[in-house]
This record gives C-alpha cells, structure tokens and sequence, in this order.
C-alpha cells in the first residue's frame, strides 16, 4: 500500500479539538498496521555517520531528515514545522544538537549561571514532534491495574483541595550525556534516532510544581491493585522504530512511584508553566532516573504487572557489557538504564585552552548522582588522576536529594606545557567514577560516567623565564596565542647563547 492509495491526511488524522499535534496510534492496531505498509514502501534519507567523520560546524549541528521524512510519510508534516517554531521561540540561543526531533544543550555559559538552569537555558532531548494541547481540554486517563479507572481534567490535578501539591528541585540528565567523549575514543551504535553528539550540557536543575502520582493514585483511582508492578507513562509525541509507529511509551517499577514525591505529575518549572518543548501541559518528573523517563506530554498512565512494552523502555536505554557490539547485540541482552551513577563535568576551563596563571588554576563544573544519593565531595586531580584536591564546601551549592551541586577550585599548578585535570565525585553512598572512557564504553553510548577529562596548556607566570617572554610578547604587541604559531624574532642572540652553551656544553669536553 502507497500512500496515493490511503487518504493519510483523513486516517491519521487528530481526533480530539485542541489537541494539535497528537494522533492516537496505540487504541488502533490496524492504524499503526497501515502506516508501517506505507513506511516500508518508501527510501529515506540515510542514517548520517557522524562518528567517523567531523561533526559539522554548523548549528543545528545535526539534521534530522529521516524523521522528518517519516512524519512527511503520513501527512504529519504540521508537528515538524511547529515543532521547530516552538525552538526557535523557547530555545533560540541553545546549542541544536538535532533540529528534530529535538535535542538541545546547554552551553557552557548558560550552565554556569547559577543552581537553577533558566526554563531557557535548560537542555531539550524530546524523541518526536511538539504538540500544542490546550490547557483547558487537556485530560488524563489513568487505568490498568487500578482499583477505579479515572480521567482527570488539568483543573482537577491542580485543585489543592483534591490533591496535595509539591514542589521539588530536579536534576534532569540525558544518559547521552558526555557522550561525545565515547564517541571520540569507541564508535558505537548510531540508531535510526541518532544518538546525539551531547557534550557536558545534556543536563539542567529546576523546581517542579505540580503533585506526586503516588497520590492522585490513591485519591482518585483507590490505589492500585496487588498485581500491579510498574506504572507505564504514555506521551502525546509520535515515535518510530524500524518502520513501526507508536505513541512515546515508558514506565518505572511501582515501588519508585510508592516513594513520597519521588515521581510528580508537574505543570510548572521554576515558577512558571511548563515550556511546550518541556512537556506542557502536563509532564512526568521521576527524580533519580535518567531524562527519558520524565514523560513529556502525559495523557495516559497504565498500572501494570510487568514493564512497559514500548520500544523506548524495552528495546532502548539498554547498558551492554563491553563484549555486545554490532556483531552480537539483542534487546535482551543488555540491562535497562533507570537510576543515575554518579557524574561530574569541567564546564571552565575548556579542553586545550592555553591558560596563564600565577601558581594557580580556577576550574568550575557540575556533579550529580541519581537514585535519592547527594553529592558529598568534590575532587579534582591537574596530573590525570594521582594527585587530588577536594573542593571546599563552601566553593560547592547546597546538597539536594535531586540534584547536582556547582563547585569550583583554584588548584595549585607549578607545572607548565600540557596538562591534564579531571575530576571526580563521591556521593552519599561512597560511589564514585570509573577513571577512564574505556571503563565505561557500551555499545548504546550510554552513560559516560567516568572521569571527565580535559587538557590545557599551563604557562605559569611565576616562573622568571615565562614571565620575561611574556613581557617580550607584550612590548612586540603579541601574546602567547595562537600557541601553534612560531615566534617571527630569535629566541636569543648569539652572544646570550654562546654563554649558556660555554657553560654548559652539548658535548662532553673529552
């Protein structure tokens, strides 16, 4: 079947008013049937390889035909165009990883602001098109293994007097995160969704406002029955996978949901409505756990005895051991990512910046751990991890259940030429991070929790002979950058070499 053969613009058609952007796939097997029949007949645009190759200097960096093409395919051509208007109102000054689906990250800069990431500053990995449901049509439906099937409308859930509200202060980090890092030492899978190129900017903290699932299911649904094991999040945003289609489909394991407000359905980030790109009108927030959990765009929740079958929880997120590769790798052989490990990152200085200093260098960063575990100790290493130096509590923000702490240093550095720092982070329950890249690699590119690495090139201005070729710099109007380029003038004369090398001769007198 073409699609000159199916009126596409009729079948897969939205069905509810307001709701812009959202078709149904999951109710109606024989819609989903269809649109794969159309999809399979159809060449699209090429994986782009942008692991062997120099990621381009553009921004978006990243163009997402294929999926393009794919929403194109069945006439939802209207998602894609919103969807990048939506950018460039929310997120015009963001690094696009991906221009769609969406992928944004922070930069540098914008990281380090400040403990709460501006709602447009904070990072972007959405997994489809943004929609645009309006508030006061919205509903969500929850059902499955529940003792009272419910729908509840956006005023219900945010009725104090029906459920209790809750604010908490969240970090959200992409298991992308760093992956650049893998991606330069150990290629590995690319995906039909490409695995974005992240930095260190797949990664932000806000305050949510809204209530904890745990209880409008007791209030509204009598709680859920003795079967009932994991609670599946289904979202509004169309997804593909190898020619299939599906709504954004995720769960957690009921016993995070049973804990207090660990997982919130929230309306409001930092004070404000939910950006659209973040998930309004409606979001899941599952602290601990890594972003692709945090369903966007909620509209359904199932209680279920096993975990959710959508292609994103059961054949994604997956952790492999280093052996799992192209040649072996399956599904089932690769466990599902859910909490956080404990991760740091250097934002400041940036990897091979020339640095002149005085005896000491100023480094800032990030450190996170996931799971409810907070961040204790910071530590920073300039020799590539023997020699370490712990950041000062008061030099860190303060501890969160949920959340990263900012730290920064002034590390003592006597050394010049290249150097290598890294740093490393301790949390609540006394784990830290794998030294090398290599320790960590996967197939998946998931989770670079290792020690983050950067290389800078030291001149320390204490040191009398730096100090007077940097003077000879400053009186020709040069300075020590570009640091490749050759001195245009002798390095001495011919009579100051003379001395040194008759004091000190290159070859043994006799």
């Amino acid at each position: 079947m073409s699609q000159s053969e199916v009126d596409v613009q009729s079948l897969f058609a939205e069905e509810k008013v307001g709701w812009s952007g959202y078709v149904e796939w999951e109710k109606y097997p024989e819609k989903k049937a269809i649109a794969t029949q159309i999809l399979n007949t159809k060449k699209f645009t090429p994986i782009p390889e942008f692991q062997f190759v120099p990621l381009p200097n553009t921004n978006p960096i990243l163009i997402g035909h294929r999926w393009k093409e794919y929403h194109e395919a069945l006439g939802l051509k209207n998602i894609v165009d919103f969807s990048w208007k939506t950018v460039l109102e929310e997120k015009p000054d963001l690094l696009h990883v991906l221009d769609f689906p969406y992928n944004g990250e922070t930069t540098r800069e914008q990281l380090l602001l400040g403990k709460l990431t501006d709602n447009k500053y904070h990072f972007v990995r959405n997994h489809g098109g943004i929609p645009d449901i309006q508030e006061d049509v919205f509903e969500l439906e929850i059902g499955g293994l529940v003792n009272k099937t419910v729908k509840l409308s956006l005023k219900d859930l945010k009725d104090p007097a029906k459920f209790p509200q809750a604010e908490v202060t969240v970090t959200l980090q992409c298991s992308g995160t760093r992956r650049i890092e893998q991606i330069n030492e150990y290629p590995g899978d690319g995906d039909e969704l490409i695995n974005a190129p992240w930095g260190e900017g797949a990664i932000g903290t806000a305050v949510y406002r809204g209530v904890p699932l745990k209880k409008v299911l007791k209030l509204a649904c009598g709680g859920v029955t003795p079967e009932c094991k994991h609670l599946e999040f289904i979202g509004v945003d169309t997804y593909f996978k190898k020619n299939n289609v599906f709504n954004y489909a995720v769960s957690v394991p009921w016993r995070k949901v049973r804990n207090n407000e660990e997982v919130l359905l929230a309306w409001e980030m930092n004070g404000k409505p939910l950006p659209k790109s973040h998930g309004a009108p409606l979001r899941v927030v599952v602290t601990g756990y890594i972003g692709a959990r945090s369903c966007k765009w909620v509209y359904r929740i199932n209680a279920l005895a096993e975990p959710s079958m959508g292609p994103v929880q059961a054949q994604e997120y997956l952790y492999f051991t280093s052996q799992i590769g192209k040649q072996n790798t399956k599904y089932s052989n690769g466990f599902s990512i859910q909490q956080m490990p404990v991760s740091s990152a250097i934002i400041s200085p940036v990897n091979r910046q020339v640095i002149v200093h005085e005896g000491k260098i100023t480094l800032k960063g990030w450190a996170y751990s996931g799971g409810g575990n907070w961040v204790e100790r910071v530590e920073v290493s300039p020799d590539g991890g023997s020699v370490w130096y712990a950041v000062d509590q008061d030099d860190m923000t303060e501890k969160h259940y949920h959340a990263w702490r900012l730290w920064k240093i002034d590390v003592p550095v006597d050394a010049e030429g290249w150097l290598e720092f890294c740093v490393r982070t301790w949390d609540s329950s006394n784990n830290t991070e794998p030294t090398f890249v290599r320790s960590a690699w996967n197939w998946d590119l998931h989770v670079t929790s290792s020690c983050h690495r950067i290389k800078v090139y030291s001149v320390n201005k204490t040191r009398a002979a730096t100090m007077k070729r940097l003077k000879e710099l400053e009186a020709r109007g040069e300075g020590i950058e570009p640091l490749s380029h050759p001195l245009e003038y002798q390095l001495e004369d011919t009579e100051e070499y003379l001395k040194a090398c008759r004091a000190h001769p290159r070859e043994p007198v006799c």
